[in-house]
């Protein structure tokens, strides 16, 4: 929506008019006074509005830069942009996540088109030197539909413009060639395009979905710019090579020892790097030796471009500690061998930096009149503006203010930022007589006395007194902002894919003969005609080739993490004893389930009553915008609770997704009828940080909220205990103590368990004999697939929360070769924001020994060492003084895998990373960055001369880990097959592993709807054995794991709409599909019909087939007849208890036989009175 009304006052004003005139005639610098924090975004607004150029807004720190940002999103939405500064660092990167420089690409490739937008930057990310425009616009590629391309040349052009190749494009920076199709994803696109070429004609460009890898809408042209900081001409890299090698060969007689070897091999390593790849990880810290010519932001402007610097005496102070900083830290890396010279020149002069600015036209903002030499004003414009007072959610004093302000001629904008609010507000003032209007549509001009009521927020509200008007915010109303959580370019999906990940060497599972190894694809030419076979693998030198047809009996096994299954003798009993004891346990655990949900139902609980008023305002107070899921989560939760049996539900969601607000909104609606609330959890320090979450939510309201843990004296635990059994605490949060006896509550409404897996048994009794007649919530962290899920409804009250959680910065991830210099940066920088660093090192033999070095390494830093050997009461101890700031670094093992949540620390470094499992770097990755500060991550490794091959190994996973790799998918499905386990229980996980994770949720799957009586057909699927070339050629699709997925796409065809969606799916990703492939799309629709009418297969014997049925019932006489009467001479009938059909081929094209086939199938079919899908 248009927000132009909101410029309307400022529009009126003389000091708006006179700083325009002094803008629009070049008058510049021009001061401006008396503007605070958030009028910064307004009046850019305006400015940006009224000159129709670029904006360039340059503040003095980032959080600030992001502050003005978010406000220009509301007012201009996307054409607001953030320009980040850069991290620089001078080590061997072996991978990094690097969602800042994709965020600067965008910004760069916005800007240089000479599109109008906003930019805000931090005076720091103007330092950074940059690739020269010229060459930066050099490099772009143009598509059109009609225009011819050179493949070749248009290859060289991506790598050099940083892309990578890869088989499948799954995120940005990536593209991949595909016979006659390009998938690219451009660094600014918000999805990838597909470019379809006929010859070498562009024929088509199509946007496409990442996770579906299906085409969405069409476009008629494409331009692509580099998605890499550092582009590199392939002529000048000898050049390059040789300076850095004449420059390290004068500064290694400066140095000895060990600096002196360490340069060596830095300058061969780089000059390595250089020869074999041009681009590498880290290559922008030599772009002093790439480019002559020095750029920053603003040579990507428009020459008129308008630019705004935020109190630049507050910059210029920035710009003059960063230099120092940057000095010092480089003055050392040089002492060390870990630079060179000429890399001190990464950034850009100041002095060059503020001529630079005054070759544009130019603003400054401060809120106190002040002396800025650097940019002497030719005119100085006073604003009188003031903050606005804060309400703290008191309605009565906003509606007084409203009031007073409304008679004194005030123009009024309220935000209370989500649409939920912004109408509950409406009627609330309308309520009170007070006029009001919400805006939705476009309004010219906003006049005295009127107040508007607008969805979304900013920052901060504000005043400019001398025209008479207020913007006043949800933080001034409620004293929490709601924010809006920004759209999340989701990658993955939670549910396990088996299929599409299935490489050479894995497990797979066959219904029929057990787990095998899967061996490859295999082509196989019988009597002339080619088909593909799945080749697998059993004990001994057994080998079994399955039909690609028959893909659906093939699962990837997944199971147990721990090691390798066995594998299965083809033609043993053994496979059918282990699925038929699986069965039986899972008979068994689903009785139990199904008699515990019954008696669940029957027991009677509280009804607790509708929301009331109270409770909306309290979920008001909630500061960010729930997600869809987090929304249905608690209208579940809720209704349970309003129903008269006893709650018994299952919350399962990652860390930091929104389960503690859902329990949080559970406890207060249980508090508010006038019930007790019990939230049990694990560990003392996970009741500390969930007493202080409960404690701040709570405030504002009449509610008590208590914690017993082992940190209380006796008496304050009596006290506390007094307080339960009379009902002056409503909420009562600890670990296992709120199961001992002695605890008498007055009235218990509702129990919170936080990971019930991890207490043990007679803990677990306990809370069994609570849920008797309590409503019970229970939280766990580690996810659930999605499939699982779906086999437990209607046995188990599950809700699932999979949407991300607010955008906090993605964690910076670094792999690294271990390295002490880096270790000491990175620990000190942590420490000079006033942040924590954990080191994981995951051996209890040598722990304090690397405690011992990393003190020596940095002395000023206070180092704490912990692991799971030690004495629980000691441990606890430690990890509370580590919440509370005592120590700067701890060193431990992976004990901090689960439910730690100190948002200040924010950096993990993980010695040994190669060592541990992808799971858990994902896990441990995710204890950092949750705060409004940026996480970092470093993966370390040993740095030895040669990598063994295992070592190279899990080197790649661990990089795959920080890109759009399978290492996050792999993570997430060993999470989940733990998550399962801890659902099921034990032994249920033990089944599992031993027949693999798909066939277990099948055989539950058909296990529950027996038990609930649901009609279960188990039949043989068709079998078809013809004549026919029915497979993918490699010229078509190349790569081994497409074609395995698209082998088990095509057999996991169920009607014919799947068929046609299938068939368009593979056209499109794949181009024109070749008549062997249409050949086998048929096959499978042809077995999909015949497993509809239970025809048991489908033979050809030379001129003949024969389709055989199992059973006569299912067959219509008239049907029959109608197929008789239109096939006369080619069809012939038997009829007995296996009743079938002879088809005559009378023509020698197989695409025209299947399709003869299918029609007579569907003419038996053709009045069958089921659904028509199988």
């Amino acid at each position: 929506m248009d927000k132009k009304m909101l410029l309307s006052p400022l529009r009126q004003s003389l000091e708006y008019h006179q700083l325009l005139d002094r803008v629009n005639l070049e008058k510049t610098p021009v001061a401006i006074h008396g503007l605070n924090d958030s009028q910064k975004g307004h009046m850019s607004y305006g400015l940006f509005d009224d000159s129709n150029e670029q904006v360039c807004i340059l503040t003095y720190s980032e959080v600030e830069a992001r502050k003005i940002e978010q406000d220009l999103k509301f007012y201009i939405g996307d054409r607001g942009l953030f320009f980040p500064s850069r991290e620089v660092i001078f080590y061997d990167l072996k991978a990094q996540t690097d969602h800042a420089q994709q965020e600067r690409m965008e910004t760069l490739q916005k800007i240089a088109t000479g599109e109008k937008h906003v930019v805000v930057a931090s005076i720091e990310s103007l330092l950074l030197k940059l690739i020269p425009p010229a060459l930066y616009k050099k490099d772009q590629i143009s598509f059109k539909v009609g225009e011819s391309i050179d493949l070749e040349k248009v290859t060289e052009t991506f790598v050099k413009q940083g892309y990578e190749r890869v088989e499948q494009v799954e995120g940005n920076g990536q593209f991949s060639i595909r016979g006659g199709i390009i998938d690219i994803y451009s660094g600014g696109e918000i999805s990838p395009y597909r470019i379809e070429l006929f010859d070498d004609e562009v024929d088509s460009i199509r946007q496409f979905q990442v996770d579906t890898q299906r085409s969405t809408q069409k476009v008629q042209e494409l331009l692509i710019y580099p998605v890499a900081e550092t582009i590199i001409e392939p002529s000048a890299v000898e050049s390059v090579i040789q300076a850095i090698e004449a420059e390290g060969a004068a500064l290694s007689k400066k140095l000895k020892g060990g600096p002196k070897e360490r340069l060596a091999e830095k300058v061969a390593e780089v000059s390595n790097k250089f020869r074999e790849f041009g681009h590498f990880n880290g290559v922008e810290q030599y772009a002093p030796y790439l480019y002559e010519q020095e750029a920053s932001l603003l040579d990507y402007l428009n020459p008129n471009a308008l630019v705004i610097i935020d109190e630049p005496q507050r910059c210029k102070e920035r710009v003059r500690g960063y230099e120092g900083e940057f000095k010092e830290n480089f003055k050392t890396l040089l002492e060390r061998g870990e630079v060179l010279p000429t890399q001190g020149n990464l950034l850009l002069a100041y002095d060059k930096l503020v001529k630079s600015v005054l070759e544009r036209r130019v603003i400054t903002l401060s809120l106190l009149p002040k002396n800025t030499p650097d940019f002497p004003p030719k005119e100085i414009i006073n604003f009188m503006a003031r903050p606005v007072q804060s309400f703290h959610g008191k309605i009565n004093l906003l509606i007084d203010e409203l009031k007073s302000l409304q008679y004194k001629g005030y123009k009024i904008v309220l935000l209370p930022g989500t649409k939920e609010r912004a109408l509950r507000l409406l009627e609330l003032l309308r309520e009170r007589g007070i006029p009001v209007e919400f805006v939705v549509s476009h309004k010219e001009e906003i006049v005295s006395g009127q107040i508007f009521i607008m969805q979304g927020s900013i920052n901060r509200g504000f005043e400019y007194s001398s025209m008479k008007y207020m913007t006043i915010t949800d933080y001034e109303i409620y004293g929490v902002h709601k924010r809006k959580k920004k759209e999340r370019r989701r990658k993955d999906a939670v549910s396990i894919k088996s299929f599409v990940d299935l490489q050479v060497g894995d497990h797979v599972v066959h219904e029929g003969h057990g787990i095998g190894k899967y061996i490859g694809i295999e082509e196989l030419s019988v009597e002339g005609i080619k088909k593909d076979y799945i080749k697998i693998r059993y004990s001994g030198e057994d080998h079994l080739y399955v039909p690609t047809d028959q893909m659906n009996l093939i699962q990837k096994y997944i199971g147990s993490d721990k090691g390798s299954p066995k594998l299965n003798k083809l033609g043993g009993v053994e496979w059918v004893k282990t699925k038929g004891k699986v069965k039986k346990a899972i008979e068994d655990m689903a009785e139990e389930l199904l008699k515990l949900y019954a008696e669940r139902r029957r027991n009677k609980g509280h009804a607790f009553g509708n929301d009331g008023e109270w409770q909306k305002q309290f979920e008001d107070l909630f500061p960010y915008e729930e997600t869809p899921d987090q929304l249905k989560s608690i209208e579940e939760v809720k209704a349970d609770m309003e129903q008269e049996g006893a709650m018994d539900r299952l919350l399962c969601g990652d860390v930091g997704y929104g389960k503690t607000e859902v329990a949080i909104r559970a406890g207060f609606k249980a508090v508010m009828d006038s019930k007790q609330v019990a939230f049990l959890v694990p560990t003392t320090i996970l009741a500390q940080q969930h007493f202080n979450n409960f404690k701040q939510r709570f405030s504002g309201f009449p509610v008590t909220v208590e914690m017993l843990s082992r940190f209380k004296t006796p008496a304050q635990q009596k006290q506390v205990l007094e307080g339960v059994r009379t009902g002056n605490v409503d909420v009562l949060i600890g670990t296992h103590r709120l199961l001992s006896k002695d605890i008498e509550f007055k009235d218990l409404g509702l129990l919170i368990v936080d990971e019930e897996q991890r207490f043990g048994v007679k803990h677990k009794e306990r809370m069994k004999q609570m849920k008797e007649s309590i409503d019970v919530l229970t939280l766990t962290a580690t996810p659930i697939p999605r499939t699982l899920h779906m086999s437990m409804v209607g046995i188990r009250d599950m809700s699932v929360i999979e949407d991300p959680p607010e955008e906090r910065f993605p964690v910076q991830t670094y792999v690294i070769p271990y390295n002490e210099s880096m270790i000491i940066d990175a620990i000190t920088k942590e420490m000079a924001r006033g942040g924590q660093t954990y080191y994981v090192y995951n051996r209890v033999d040598g722990i304090h020994q690397v405690a011992r070095k990393l003190q020596e390494l940095i002395p000023e830093a206070r180092v704490a060492v912990g692991h799971g050997q030690m004495g629980e009461r000691e441990l606890e101890m430690l990890m509370m003084d580590y919440l509370d700031g005592v120590y700067d670094v701890l060193v431990c093992t992976t004990i901090i895998e689960t439910g730690l949540d100190i948002s200040n620390v924010n950096t993990i470094m993980i010695h040994d990373a190669d060592k541990l499992g992808l799971s858990q770097l994902y896990q441990l990755r995710g204890r950092v960055g949750r705060s409004s500060q940026q996480g970092y991550a470093y993966l370390m490794y040993q740095r030895d001369k040669i990598l063994s091959e295992v070592a190279e190994k899990r080197l790649k996973a661990i990089k795959e880990f920080t890109e759009f790799g399978s290492g996050f998918k792999i993570a997430m499905r060993d999470l989940e097959i733990r998550g399962a386990g801890n659902l099921l229980g034990s032994q249920q996980h033990g089944h599992m592993a031993s027949i693999g994770y798909d066939l277990y949720i099948k055989l539950l799957e058909e296990t529950m709807a027996e038990m609930k009586g649901e009609v279960v057909e188990k039949y043989e699927d068709t079998n078809m054995e013809l004549n026919v070339n029915a497979y993918i050629p490699e010229r078509f699709i190349g790569s081994s794991t497409h074609k395995i997925e698209i082998y088990k796409k095509i057999a996991s065809i169920r009607n014919q709409e799947d068929l046609y969606a299938i068939e368009e799916e593979i056209e499109d990703r794949f181009g024109d599909i070749p008549m062997s492939v249409r050949n086998l799309l048929m096959i499978s629709y042809i077995k999909a019909l015949g497993n509809q009418i239970r025809v048991q297969t489908i033979t050809q014997k030379e001129k003949e087939i024969r389709i055989q049925f199992t059973r006569s019932q299912k067959l219509k006489p008239e049907n029959i007849g109608s197929v008789l009467h239109q096939y006369p001479r080619k069809v012939s009938f038997h009829g007995s208890d296996q009743p079938y059909l002879i088809y005559q081929i009378r023509t020698a094209d197989q695409y025209k036989l299947l399709t003869e086939i299918k029609e007579v199938i569907e003419k038996i079919s053709g009045f069958h009175n089921e659904a028509d899908s199988v």
